[in-house]
């Protein structure tokens, strides 16, 4: 590959402004977006930025389908879901068209269809639905007990910072969000306590404007990061499992209450079910407080090796994980913290 396409890790400082710069959306005329959806709907552009891997995020294009769907309804209409269904791997090179059809306008609730595109072809589509805030009953689930606190959680940086790979070297340095596994983390090797629950913390590594809903579009993006891993986790899998296959098909969300991106939030994952190379999990963010931001459901597609090549890849790459002394020392330093149950598996 030539130097000038290798993947350059950015500061933390830019890659909150790329989170930030690829929800700023350009409204196109008609005519600029030739072969995007019909002429009646209105038409976005969404910049892409380099990555490590080929296949655009899938959290960038949910958080770009439902920017473009909030900018076509009244400031006072909040988002409060999505469901949206992956429908082929975007190309991290190529920036995203997004177009909105308006469903409905209703005297409380707004519906639109939100469609991604890249050369005219759909890569994802969604329906958002939007509310304008009203009085009514109100409950929550409680947030977990007895969570250690993310300053007592290791960074990705001291778990795979070492790690000389792009990839690897894009989960440690090059996301916008800090993750802070509660769990073990399964990077590099599976969880020898295998059980289909996950948490982690997450916020920006950098603050974010006020816009209220840059920070709903950033939790959107978020929490398709680890809502797979209780999946993986149950199944003694991990994300850097040679020749592994591993892909979302869906993604749901409803907002329950404001908060920021940048600040602390829970991010508690379950699967209930997993079979036929598929696989169900659920997730509840909370910010720090207790209050219930979110709830996530995402089926994804796990497919685990098969034959004699990648168990003998496993097995050269994971006497190279087990002889790394930053391997070693990370979890003699954090074992005991990533033992705690904060869910019934």
């Amino acid at each position: 590959m030539p130097d000038d396409h290798r993947y350059r890790v950015p500061s933390a400082a830019d890659s909150v402004q790329q989170l930030v710069d690829m929800l700023q959306l350009q409204h196109l005329d008609p005519d600029d977006a030739a072969g995007a959806g019909p002429s009646a709907e209105d038409h976005f552009l969404g910049p892409v930025f380099q990555q490590a891997y080929w296949r655009v995020f899938g959290g960038q294009v949910l958080a770009q389908a439902a920017t473009a769907a909030m900018q076509t309804v009244e400031p006072e209409r909040l988002i409060h879901s999505v469901h949206g269904y992956f429908l082929r791997p975007g190309d991290a090179t190529k920036p995203i068209q997004v177009s909105v059809e308006r469903l409905r306008d209703g005297g409380s609730f707004s519906a639109r269809r939100s469609q991604a595109y890249q050369d005219g072809t759909p890569i994802l589509s969604m329906i958002a639905s939007f509310q304008r805030p009203s009085p009514g009953v109100a409950h929550q689930r409680r947030m977990p007990q007895g969570v250690p606190d993310p300053e007592d959680l290791a960074e990705p940086q001291e778990l795979v910072g070492h790690v000389k790979h792009p990839i690897v070297h894009e989960w440690a340095h090059g996301r916008p969000f800090d993750i802070r596994h509660v769990d073990r983390p399964i990077y590099l090797e599976a969880d020898q306590d295998p059980h289909a629950t996950s948490a982690v913390w997450l916020r920006t590594k950098a603050p974010l404007p006020d816009d209220p809903n840059i920070h709903r579009a950033a939790i959107l993006y978020a929490s398709d990061y680890t809502l797979l891993e209780p999946i993986l986790r149950r199944h003694g899998l991990y994300w850097a499992k040679p020749e592994m296959k591993v892909a979302s098909l869906d993604h749901a969300m409803w907002w329950h209450r404001d908060a920021r991106a940048d600040e602390w939030l829970l991010y508690v994952q379950q699967s209930p079910s997993a079979q036929n190379a598929r696989g169900l999990a659920q997730g509840s963010i909370y910010s720090r407080d207790g209050a219930l931001v979110a709830t996530v459901a995402q089926e994804g597609m796990v497919r685990p090796p098969e034959g004699l090549r990648p168990k003998l890849s496993e097995k050269m790459q994971q006497t190279l994980v087990h002889s790394s002394r930053a391997t070693r020392e990370v979890n003699k330093k954090y074992s005991q913290t990533w033992s705690s149950r904060y869910l019934d598996s």
